[in-house]
């Protein structure tokens, strides 16, 4: 079988000779110790290096042969320990160490010594960041020309309300409608802006963006329209292209839309009625060919109401809206969404992929995420970094810590947990479309009748809508 342990396979079907004798032929240094943090074996290059017999050390504590070893705690703590700085015998050497497991216990660890000093850990890394400096490079003339770095493909998800939401983007791309996204804060709304345009037929044009949140009052029309040379004092010779001048072609991403100064609403709407624009102190109006996708987290229709926002540039760009569910509501999609950042840290960072344990991930599940992907991304990018090749209930921050579970009662945990987020989203659905299921469907993103079985599931059924 291909997943069978050494110790399973029976003697006449492979060599422990040949495996001591590959050992001993690796430049890594390596060191087996057993339950009690004895040695169990000791490969020679590094017993060579400590002047030590490796079949006399056979036996002896580890501490007794290796300074400042800590494999002790790592069959103590059973956790691996990547990558850690050692001094033996006047060496700084970098460490990996592994707690070996049978059985559902730890019955020794083992450890590499994977660079027997600093500078040849100096040399390695340089090569990296020449590597990386490499692809950055090209990586950044790729996003130059292109604009759009995302695509749907990257967006994590197999909820029936990120599958809806899906379809409706992959729908609405190829037009030339504005596009509204909503959504809080943390929930990807620039992502979709991405997708949107490198679906559409604009897809080799550019993609510009501007936080609208972001730019200073009196520098945001310059900003959108550009300005002409000596328009006013630190203008640049020959003056500057504005954000719709470089979207010509392409796609305009206004993000934070909501935080426009009501002064520069009025010039926009102009801008996307007549499809021309005036530069700052420019006498002639330029015609421009944008797509303008607009994001907010703010609730425009109350600030229409207000007077904080005007009711004809929310038309306007609200042609066509897009609604991105929270974290909260699609607690579905939290394992596969945890799993695929960890591999992303991973791979950026050069790493062997963590695993999440049931527990940890049963947390993970509980939580609200007022931050929601941004929030739960920064969560584990921490653990990343404190936790070791398994991450567990200890490595979260402590604010989660408090909906840890069991890990004999982890995996039950976690499906009632994903059962009971499903309930109260259906109860708070309900409740705010005052009991009619029709609207509570659409509120949900789901299906009538994805609707109606999941009420029964949850013992919440009763008449169906009149109709």
């Amino acid at each position: 079988m291909a997943n069978e342990s050494l110790a399973e396979i029976p003697p006449d079907r492979w060599d422990p000779t040949l495996l001591l004798h590959g050992l001993d032929a690796m430049a890594e240094w390596v060191v087996v110790v057993d339950a009690r943090s004895c040695i169990a074996y000791l490969n020679t290059p590094y017993a060579d290096f400590l002047e030590v017999d490796p079949l006399a050390a056979v036996g002896r504590p580890v501490s007794e042969v290796i300074e400042n070893t800590r494999m002790p705690e790592v069959v103590a703590s059973g956790k691996a320990e990547l990558a850690q700085l050692q001094l033996v015998r006047g060496h700084h050497m970098i460490a990996h160490r592994y707690p070996i497991r049978a059985g559902g216990r730890v019955i020794g660890a083992i450890g590499t010594v994977i660079y027997h000093d600093t500078w040849e850990w100096r040399q390695m890394n340089a090569q990296v960041r020449a590597l990386e400096a490499e692809v950055d490079y090209y990586r950044q003339a790729l996003d130059a020309r292109a604009g759009a770095r995302w695509q749907l493909t990257d967006v994590v998800g197999e909820s029936e309300a990120m599958c809806t939401l899906n379809a409706k983007v992959r729908k609405i791309a190829p037009g030339d409608a504005s596009v509204l996204i909503r959504g809080e804060s943390g929930t990807g709304k620039e992502l979709y802006a991405h997708a949107l345009h490198r679906l559409s037929e604009r897809a080799d044009g550019p993609f510009i963006k501007l936080n609208c949140a972001a730019i200073p009052e009196q520098l945001l029309e310059a900003e959108l329209f550009g300005y002409e040379e000596g328009a006013f004092t630190g203008a640049r010779k020959g003056g500057k292209p504005g954000k719709f001048q470089l979207a010509h072609g392409g796609t305009l991403f206004l993000d934070e839309i909501g935080d426009m100064p009501p002064a520069m609403q009025v010039k926009l709407l102009r801008v996307l009625q007549d499809r021309e624009v005036e530069a700052v102190g420019a006498t002639r109006l330029v015609p421009v060919d944008v797509r303008v996708i607009a994001a907010t987290h703010r609730p425009l229709e109350a600030l229409v109401e207000r007077g904080e926002f005007r009711e004809d540039l929310f038309y306007r760009i609200n042609v066509v809206p897009l609604a991105i569910p929270p974290l909260r509501e699609r607690r579905e999609d939290i394992p596969g969404l945890a799993r695929h950042l960890l591999a992303r840290l991973a791979e950026r960072r050069g790493r062997r992929c963590p695993t999440l344990g049931d527990a940890a991930l049963a947390c993970l599940c509980r939580h609200a995420w007022p931050g929601n992907v941004r929030e739960l991304e920064n969560v584990l990018e921490a653990a990343f970094y404190l936790g070791g090749s398994h991450l567990d209930v200890d490595d979260l921050p402590e604010a989660l810590r408090g909906a840890a579970v069991t890990p004999e009662r982890s995996t039950r945990s976690l499906r009632a947990t994903l059962a009971e987020a499903e309930r109260q989203a259906l109860e708070r659905a309900l409740g705010e479309c005052g009991g009619n299921r029709t609207q509570a469907a659409r509120c949900l993103g789901i299906a009538k009748s994805s609707l109606y079985e999941k009420l029964a599931r949850h013992g919440l059924g009763g008449e169906r809508d009149a109709g």
